[in-house]
């Protein structure tokens, strides 16, 4: 698809990323979207850029920071435009976003509520912090120090993949009675 391709295709796809953030209900990010823009069309990132950005001029939709990451949403005259406009959308895309939209939900949701990274601060010097996030909140954080490379990424490694197991047992620590 070229930026410079017909009206009509143009139209569709800023359509379609309505009919997108329409369907998800809540405010999400950018990768995301495109994950989710992706798994109805082909779509070159840069284009798809383009397209929120024109989305956002026109007030269809926000964008805006929270924490660490920048979320889109539909507005109220977003809602309204798709309405007139969804007609234009292709029935075989909408069918594949439909077809797609909640097992890549459940995965992008499984995939942001675990989160940890660590930065290297000097050679022996890193700091690792670990997240629980639901919602686009963070319920959990902490951070910690590691005196290797190899440290910080056994601890995030053993955070993305245990966080079910450390997480209560943390919990159990921070509210024990220690009278």
């Amino acid at each position: 698809m070229k930026i410079t391709s017909d009206n009509d295709t143009l139209a569709e796809n800023k359509v379609l990323i309505l009919y997108i953030l329409d369907q998800v209900h809540k405010p999400i990010t950018n990768d995301n979207l495109y994950k989710l823009v992706l798994s109805a069309i082909n779509m070159n990132y840069f284009y798809f850029q383009q397209f929120l950005l024109d989305l956002e001029s026109a007030k269809f939709i926000v964008s805006f920071q929270k924490e660490d990451q920048i979320l889109y949403k539909l507005t109220t005259h977003g809602k309204e435009t798709l309405s007139l406009t969804l007609d234009i959308l292709p029935g075989i895309v909408k069918l594949k976003a439909d077809t797609n939209l909640k097992p890549l939900l459940e995965t992008i949701e499984n995939e942001h509520s675990i989160i940890a990274e660590f930065t290297p601060k000097s050679e022996d010097h890193y700091i690792v912090a670990c997240k629980i996030m639901e919602n686009n909140e963070t319920i959990f954080e902490t951070k910690t120090f590691a005196g290797s490379r190899d440290e910080a990424k056994k601890i995030v490694d053993n955070w993305k993949n245990n966080a079910d197991k450390i997480y209560p047992a943390l919990l159990e620590t921070l509210t024990k009675n220690y009278n």
